[in-house]
């Protein structure tokens, strides 16, 4: 591939741009393509309410693990290589996932998904940042952020239309001719001569960081299913987990300098220590929040499929928008007012749906949902740019692997979290509001309730079980929303943590958008 610097400009850079960015395109659709498709899904393989999340959390708990070590294997193998290998078992894995027959089965390729997804976008940001010269990569990495955008935006939309018109399958049949294109493009233009590297892998600290991950991601979502620890397979499961990290802790802070999956020192920098903490926060606040709506608008309110998806698109809108406009104030205004108002912004909306009962509106949803959006776009960049900005330079690289790896921990722990949250919320609900209707209950002396909701009748009784609960999912829901909105408000702290840290270049802090 020709250096921008050299002064040769590559005849086939715009084929190069635009395959690169439809292999980002295809990944950042599969972050939340499938949410508006999760009913059908659980339906079609028989999943009770929780066991349907390890469709979001597979994914990303692959993609968390594969992301830090994508850069050894494009040093070792080479981008393209490395590129076309990833599109092509993401595409397979998506075929794989569209005829699955049963939960084990999807879980089990979308993992294999979000393990091959994983490099896509970090490799795609490299070749962007290699093929234009210094003064064009200003332009480069808006155009790459905005494909990253695009999957938010499009995604529910999308696969609502998908899941309506044809079957949920599709949603991830659509990743066959996007990958296609990709593949041959990038077969056919991208043309690296950069000598391969000999960089080496902490395979000790890779693979206990993994297990540790991993172990720690099935005893949550197994957890409530197998009631805890008075499970076998959940002690294993947290023992594993515990000695991993046990392992990986040591091996980290003994290794020799350089030697180790995780450079310890990063931490001691304390703009990446509070950044790495506040990502796993925006991480919990953001996808558990979506893991969340998909429930609410289809079970609980009743939308159908493509409503559910367009009331869900202004809020990858928002954070478009909003993103688009930090970019112009970085520089201009301290990123931590920027931070700020993020926040304030994230708690606003969920406080807002604190307020949610199965009377809300589509509008107030969207507005809700574009608010939200609004402060994730006032989040990413700029605590990406303070994060990276006190750090040397050989460092970011490392440290950017980290900082996406917290994020998606943050996901996959928030959904695992909120959803088992939100089941056990609903039966004490369910029983504590039980308690109050009882067949002497004033409220029966009004002759039309007792006509629909006679507790004398099998048909009364049905419907009044049926009330109880939609009034204790309403509760559920709104106790989960209120947790992510005290811990939007608690990370207001962390902002006062952060040193004012010198200008980052836009290459610093896009990766973030991944």
């Amino acid at each position: 591939m020709a250096s921008p610097q050299s002064g040769a400009r590559p005849v086939n850079r715009p084929a190069i741009t635009a395959c690169v960015i439809l292999s980002v395109i295809m990944q950042a659709l599969d972050t939340t393509i499938a949410n508006v498709a999760l009913p059908y899904i659980q339906g079609s393989v028989s999943a009770s309410a929780d066991q349907i999340n390890w469709v979001l959390t597979s994914y990303i708990v692959a993609a968390a693990i594969m992301t830090p070590p994508s850069g050894f294997l494009a040093s070792k193998f080479g981008r393209q290589r490395v590129l076309l290998v990833a599109i092509a078992g993401f595409v397979v894995a998506s075929v794989l996932c569209g005829i699955a027959q049963s939960l084990s089965q999807i879980v089990a390729f979308r993992l294999l998904q979000g393990f091959f997804g994983a490099a896509l976008v970090p490799i795609a940001q490299s070749i962007l940042l290699d093929v234009y010269t210094a003064k064009e990569r200003g332009s480069a990495m808006a155009l790459f952020g905005v494909s990253v955008m695009v999957g938010p935006v499009l995604g529910p939309i999308i696969g609502g239309y998908l899941t309506d018109h044809f079957s949920w399958r599709w949603v991830f049949y659509i990743n066959i001719p996007i990958g296609a294109l990709a593949f041959g493009g990038i077969s056919a233009f991208l043309r690296e001569k950069k000598e391969l590297g000999n960089t080496k892998l902490d395979w000790l600290g890779f693979g206990s960081l993994s297990v540790a991950i991993a172990a720690m991601q099935v005893f949550l979502d197994r957890g409530a299913q197998l009631d805890w620890f008075s499970s076998l397979e959940i002690l294993i499961e947290a023992t594993v987990a515990v000695s991993a990290f046990y392992v990986f802790l040591v091996h980290t802070f003994t290794a020799a300098a350089g030697n180790s999956f995780v450079d310890p020192r990063l931490f001691l920098d304390r703009n990446f220590a509070v950044g790495m903490l506040f990502i796993f926060i925006v991480g919990i606040t953001y996808l558990a929040s979506l893991a969340l709506l998909t429930p609410f608008l289809q079970t609980l309110m009743g939308y159908p499929v493509v409503t559910a998806g367009i009331v869900m698109g202004p809020r990858g809108m928002g954070t478009m928008v909003c993103m688009f406009l930090v970019g112009r104030l970085i520089g201009r205004v301290d990123t931590r007012w920027l931070l700020m108002i993020g926040l304030l912004l994230t708690a606003w909306a969920m406080y807002d749906m604190t307020g949610w009962n199965q009377n809300v509106s589509e509008a107030t949803i969207a507005l809700t949902g574009f608010i939200q959006g609004a402060g994730l776009g006032f989040l990413f960049v700029p605590l990406t740019t303070v994060t990276f900005s006190t750090l040397p330079e050989k460092k970011r690289g490392d440290a950017t692997g980290l900082y996406n790896l917290s994020r998606n921990v943050g996901s996959s722990v928030g959904i695992s979290i909120v959803c088992y949250l939100l089941i056990r919320n609903g039966q004490i609900n369910h029983a504590t509001i039980s308690a109050h209707v009882t067949a002497t209950n004033r409220a029966f002396d009004n002759s039309a309730v007792l006509h629909a909701l006679s507790p004398w009748s099998p048909t009364g009784r049905a419907a009044l079980d049926q009330l109880v609960q939609m009034q204790a999912s309403i509760i559920s829901y709104i106790d989960d929303f209120k947790l992510m909105m005290v811990l939007s408000l608690a990370a207001i702290p962390l902002v006062l943590l952060l040193r004012r840290g010198g200008s980052s270049s836009p290459s610093d802090h896009a990766m973030v958008m991944e």
